[in-house]
């Protein structure tokens, strides 16, 4: 599938179109740099409560994740208990899966360990700017060897739910690559910019 117009005449990824929900975050986050340390462990945490989930069930559930994980600030969520632990398995605003929740929690410790922090670490696996645009679905891997170089430097640091497939995730919405299609208004975030006032910050060097 390549890229369709929506209501308001521009050309966008059509997995933009399938809801509204979608075509905000595809407007304005999907893609668009992250960074940052603690806005990273959010994005790391909500792409590993959505393995095996349609991403709109995260996405719907952002603000109960924000709330129930202090912020995704990573010394809070470090610091986390047993009795929070419970706490988060009786939380409706959330996906109640105990492997993943324990994995939220380790994975902000794990983050705490790193030397150069989380940004540092995930930034260096950035994508090859110059790469072809995608003309349409087909052409978008699901993983790339830089996602599971990534994955695998993740898991070696006791990060868990992170695997190639997922790391590329994490990749495309943070802004590591840019995924959107060659057609697309929002491909670069120009539109973007216009419509939101926001100038996404680039990743150094």
């Amino acid at each position: 599938m390549s890229a369709a117009a929506g209501s308001d005449g521009l050309l966008r990824c059509p997995w933009g179109l399938s809801a509204e929900d979608y075509r905000a975050y595809h407007d304005t986050e999907w893609g668009r740099p992250v960074r940052g340390d603690d806005a990273l462990f959010e994005r790391v945490c909500l792409e590993a409560f959505q393995s095996g989930l349609s991403w709109i069930t995260i996405l719907r559930r952002r603000e109960g994740f924000r709330a129930a994980f202090a912020g995704f600030v990573i010394e809070r969520v470090a610091a986390f208990t047993e009795a929070d632990r419970e706490r988060l398995l009786q939380d409706p605003g959330i996906i109640r899966n105990r492997a993943k929740i324990d994995a939220a929690v380790s994975n902000a410790r794990a983050a705490l360990e790193l030397p150069d922090g989380l940004d540092v670490l995930v930034w260096s696996y950035a994508g090859d700017p110059g790469r072809p645009a995608p003309r349409t679905l087909a052409d978008v891997p699901a993983a790339t060897p830089e996602s599971a170089a990534l994955a695998k430097e993740l898991k070696r640091r006791g990060f868990r739910f992170v695997g190639p497939t997922t790391a590329y995730a994490l990749m495309q919405a943070c802004g590591l690559v840019d995924d959107h299609l060659a057609d697309c208004r929002f491909r670069g975030g120009a539109v973007a910019r216009r419509l939101t006032g926001h100038r996404p910050r680039r990743p150094a060097g």
